[in-house]
């Protein structure tokens, strides 16, 4: 029989039997669809997560300064420490494992245009600022190394400060007041959101050079006026993030004579380890709904080779007839192994098209800001359809091998005594 006859021996058998290749599809598309959409679910909740994440910072230590628990040098403890705007020059030549040291001062000030005014936090730190902690520009630019060098006064506005400020209007090249001083807008913030924050969300905030807020805006006593209010710390890479911190803490306890074990005088938020915490739960939950996946797969595998077994037996006349004239037992497997081979690629064609259906029309809705949607995986889909290809194919070939050794004479005798 040539191949071509084969095919079309094949079809006619699908066709004739269309329940059993109908429950046979059915199995096998179902348990792709299930697994690929648990994963689906749990990628998406891990991406959407990650996505918020990066909006408060990429891999970064926020360093607040706090009091002594343990003596150190011969100072009591209990001593409150006091970050300097230089310290990060210093911090940046003794900690070779930290990418970026950023000095970061916030006030809360009164902030006025010629439309409206509010008290509003201003926030100064040095130009990387805006991509260690994620500031999108929507309009003009951020701060450059030479407004910062030059303590120039200009003010980058955060979405909803500029909706303050100026409502509708245009904000670029116009000027506001910051307390007393006059500060030129140079650019203004695409709006973010943001799941976590020390002093506020960024969108409600203004962002003006480090230099001049040292100048215009000094610390008052009992503070020095050059005190900032915390350090912006990255890693060089995730490899690099307990050696960081270690080198940070001891080269902020050589400047202020604390004890560089004593967390207590230099207090880290650190969202690399958040970070961390969060992927390993997310990563359990992946591994969670994957199983629940893997167990409708199998209950799915368990429904295929049922209707195979069954499908089988019920054509064990049909194969003594076969063999009677003079079918071989090579011809009768290759019927079977092409007839599941056409199953499995139908059935896996529907599954993957419902999938992937139903994961377009899911993110056509608008999602919480924590949900990226169903992220679909080939890899997934792919491995359902392998695992269940191959259930399928064993659970028609076994039977269907002993079935075609058997003599036809007692394959006859067998149905017609069935």
């Amino acid at each position: 029989m040539s191949f071509r006859d084969l095919l079309f021996d094949t079809l006619r058998t699908l066709w004739a039997h269309k329940l059993r290749t109908f429950l046979t599809m059915f199995g096998i598309a179902w348990g792709i669809v299930s697994i690929t959409l648990m994963v689906a679910a749990g990628e998406g909740l891990r991406v959407g997560q990650q996505r918020v994440s990066e909006n408060f910072g990429k891999n970064i230590m926020i360093v607040f300064p706090g009091r002594t628990s343990m003596q150190a040098g011969g100072t009591r403890a209990g001593r409150a420490t006091e970050w300097q705007a230089t310290d990060h020059v210093f911090i940046q030549s003794q900690a070779p494992a930290c990418g970026v040291v950023l000095p970061e001062l916030g006030n809360s000030l009164t902030v006025r245009s010629l439309y409206n005014s509010g008290t509003l936090t201003v926030v100064a730190s040095l130009p990387p600022f805006a991509e260690v902690r994620t500031i999108p520009v929507a309009e003009g630019r951020f701060y450059n190394d030479e407004d910062a060098a030059l303590g120039r006064r200009v003010a980058f506005l955060g979405s909803d400060a500029k909706k303050q400020l100026f409502a509708s209007r245009p904000a670029l090249g116009e000027t506001i007041h910051i307390g007393d001083y006059p500060y030129v807008v140079i650019g203004v913030m695409q709006s973010k959101e943001q799941d976590s924050s020390y002093d506020g969300r960024d969108i409600s905030k203004v962002f003006i050079p480090f230099n001049a807020a040292l100048r215009d805006f000094p610390r008052r006593p009992p503070s020095r006026p050059t005190a900032i209010d915390r350090f912006i710390v990255t890693p060089k890479s995730i490899a690099d993030h307990e050696t960081c911190k270690w080198e940070l803490r001891r080269a902020l306890a050589r400047l202020h004579n604390f004890d560089p074990r004593d967390e207590e005088a230099a207090k880290i938020w650190d969202t690399v380890e958040t970070a961390k915490a969060f992927e390993h739960m997310t990563q359990g939950m992946k591994i969670f709904l994957g199983a629940v996946g893997l167990i409708s797969l199998l209950l799915g595998g368990i429904g295929v080779t049922n209707v195979m077994l069954v499908a089988v037996r019920e054509r064990t006349r049909e194969i003594g007839v076969r063999k009677a004239v003079g079918a071989t037992g090579r011809a009768i497997l290759s019927q079977f192994f092409v007839e599941t081979i056409i199953i499995v690629f139908l059935s896996g064609g529907i599954g993957l098209g419902i999938t992937f259906g139903l994961c377009a029309l899911v993110n056509s809705f608008p999602m919480p800001p924590f949900f990226a949607g169903l992220v679909a995986s080939w890899e997934s889909a792919i491995l359902a359809l392998a695992l269940l290809g191959t259930v399928a194919v064993l659970s028609a070939l076994y039977p269907a091998n002993r079935a075609a050794s058997v003599d036809p004479i007692e394959a006859l005798r067998y149905e017609a005594g069935g």
